[in-house]
């Protein structure tokens, strides 16, 4: 075999070691499981929630029904963002990075492990909770008017829009998991990364509100890692949004590549 050729083997066996012992980190780390299951009992909680508390008396009532079944993702995120902010803060708080990079040396494999794991996790849990929101929005709201006879069909994922709210949904917590690893890997401390993630999420909303001027609300909206990211939920009035469904979810993507660039380069910069 050339030098080059086990080069890239040692570094698959390099990167496949690290993925292995991060899942069984995140899996034996206390709270996890309760965390995952908070994260799926909150969002379909409050997307039922909001489901039976809209109502629509008559054809042509203006609401998204998508959307207001996958509202609970909005408080979900919240859950999500921690549990990735603990994946890795955890390790700095008890110096079992130390014994990680010891493991592997590379560092920028342990985030991707880390990442990889992460996003699994949440991929599985987030696509539980979509799931679990949109067969409850499916029996709530037409009871509430929401019938063919006002101009909705049963929420179904046989339809394409419906399918790409809630696929997009399900990326959607997996990037704001990635915007969680990133910077808590930056900022190593977990109230501040907490405080942080949280801030940019819903910090954005808050400040286009007060803004008066409808360029730079519109330019907030269209920048913001949530209202941008939750775009993807729109099943109606597309052409009315400050950016298009999946250009949203490329502005979330974006912010996470951005995270989970300063945390790689400050995980190899310094000393664990």
């Amino acid at each position: 075999m050339s030098p080059l050729g086990a080069a890239r083997r040692a570094g698959r066996g390099d990167f496949g070691r690290a993925v292995r012992a991060e899942w069984t980190k995140l899996r034996t780390a206390g709270g996890t499981g309760w965390l995952l299951l908070l994260a799926v009992v909150l969002t379909v909680a409050v997307g039922c929630g909001t489901a039976k508390a809209v109502k629509c008396p008559e054809t042509g009532c203006g609401q998204d029904a998508v959307r207001l079944t996958l509202s609970g993702v909005t408080v979900g995120q919240a859950v999500v963002a921690v549990l990735a902010v603990l994946a890795v803060s955890g390790e700095y708080g008890t110096r079992l990075l130390s014994t990680t990079l010891m493991a592997v040396p590379n560092r920028l494999t342990v985030l991707t492990a880390k990442a990889t794991v992460l996003t699994a996790v949440v991929l599985a849990s987030g696509t539980a909770a979509v799931l679990a929101s949109v067969l409850v929005g499916r029996f709530v709201l037409p009871g509430n008017g929401f019938t063919e006879a006002h101009g909705y069909a049963p929420l179904s994922l046989a339809d394409g829009p419906t399918l790409r709210a809630a696929a997009g949904s399900v990326l959607y917590l997996c990037l704001i998991a990635l915007i969680g690893l990133g910077v808590a890997t930056a900022v190593r401390e977990a109230a501040t990364a907490i405080g942080l993630v949280l801030g940019l999420l819903y910090l954005f909303p808050v400040v286009a509100q007060v803004v008066h001027d409808p360029a730079w609300q519109r330019l907030l909206q269209q920048i913001a890692p949530m209202p941008a990211g939750l775009a993807v939920q729109a099943t109606i009035g597309l052409d009315t949004l400050p950016i298009g469904p999946w250009g949203g979810l490329g502005v979330l993507a974006a912010w996470a590549a951005a995270a989970l660039l300063a945390g790689g380069l400050l995980l190899r910069g310094r000393d664990a």
